[in-house]
């Protein structure tokens, strides 16, 4: 089922061809399979990055590491080279402490893949949650959601009881009423509103959600031809999904746990894609300068130095 995709990778010479240059001897790689990554998902269940690099000699390790902020510091501490998926939001921070981690190709504009959801019972606005309590993952875009909520109703940070954890966690503690609110993406969005929970609001008109495979500035200086592979294999994924979505996305549904109904409609919402343009570089832009605006960005940088040439080029 899957020949269509590996003969397309070899014609681009990713299946064992001669590749100038110094390889690792391993490359570490963040897996992340929310809110609904498919290339990710397509890549790591079929082992492609593995057959990609297997003449190389050069052996591929997956690190599950769902926060944003998270596979930042990973990569600071040389322990993670490449991420498949990370926001934006956790990309502007990073660079804005000091850690300089650079944008690969893009994944999926999923606004609609992030929400603010109400404890069972309450039907709440975002003005309702003044002095309630509200539980999310710290420094990345879903922070950056409850934070734009709040600032386009008048509010601010401070106005809400925000208390940091996982979104596994977070939605466990919003379906018991444990806290009033919680910051969800994708499928733990659908498995909340069966435990009776209101979505108060997505990201749609409040954050330009982007999701990009990032790399440590170290490791993209070191190893150019290793990341222009990952990025190949990246893209040849993708068009093989869009080729063979039905499969694609029965694949994602039994890594998420969900029905094939709410996966097709997760993969709907995730709007893939997998050259970063000139219209995603201005939202990098207007993001920092919201993020720097609402203390959430410790200092500006250059956006234009974040984005690396080989994400820009088909």
């Amino acid at each position: 089922m899957f020949k269509q995709l590996l003969a397309a990778l070899a014609c681009v010479g990713l299946m064992g061809s001669a590749v100038a240059g110094a390889m690792p001897e391993k490359v570490t790689i963040v897996y992340v399979k929310a809110p609904f990554n498919l290339q990710n998902m397509v890549m790591k269940q079929k082992g492609l990055l593995e057959k990609a690099f297997a003449k190389d000699g050069v052996r591929v390790e997956w690190k599950s590491i769902n926060s944003g902020a998270q596979q930042a510091q990973a990569m600071a501490a040389g322990s993670v080279d490449v991420s498949a998926v990370m926001n934006t939001a956790s990309l502007l921070m990073a660079n804005g402490s000091g850690n300089p981690i650079r944008v690969a190709t893009g994944v999926s504009h999923p606004a609609d893949t992030f929400a603010i959801v109400g404890k069972p019972g309450a039907k709440l606005s975002i003005k309702d949650l003044k002095g309630k309590k509200v539980a999310g993952p710290r420094g990345t875009v879903l922070h950056q959601l409850l934070v734009a909520a709040l600032v386009k109703n008048g509010m601010k940070a401070s106005d809400v009881e925000f208390l940091s954890m996982d979104p596994a966690a977070a939605m466990s503690a919003v379906t018991s009423g444990r806290v009033d609110a919680a910051l969800l993406a994708a499928s733990l969005i659908i498995k909340s509103e069966k435990a009776g929970c209101r979505v108060i609001t997505t990201a749609r008109d409040l954050v330009n959600v982007n999701l990009v495979m990032t790399t440590s500035e170290k490791f993209a200086k070191a190893y150019p031809e290793a990341l222009e592979k990952i990025v190949r294999v990246e893209r040849e994924t993708l068009a093989w999904i869009r080729s063979h979505w039905d499969e694609a996305v029965a694949i994602g549904a039994k890594e998420h746990g969900i029905s094939l109904e709410d996966a097709s409609r997760l993969a709907k919402w995730s709007n893939y894609y997998d050259t970063v343009s000139a219209a995603d570089v201005k939202s990098l832009r207007d993001d920092q300068a919201f993020l720097l605006e609402n203390g959430l960005m410790r200092a500006p940088v250059d956006v234009d130095k974040l984005v690396l040439p080989i994400a820009k080029r088909k």
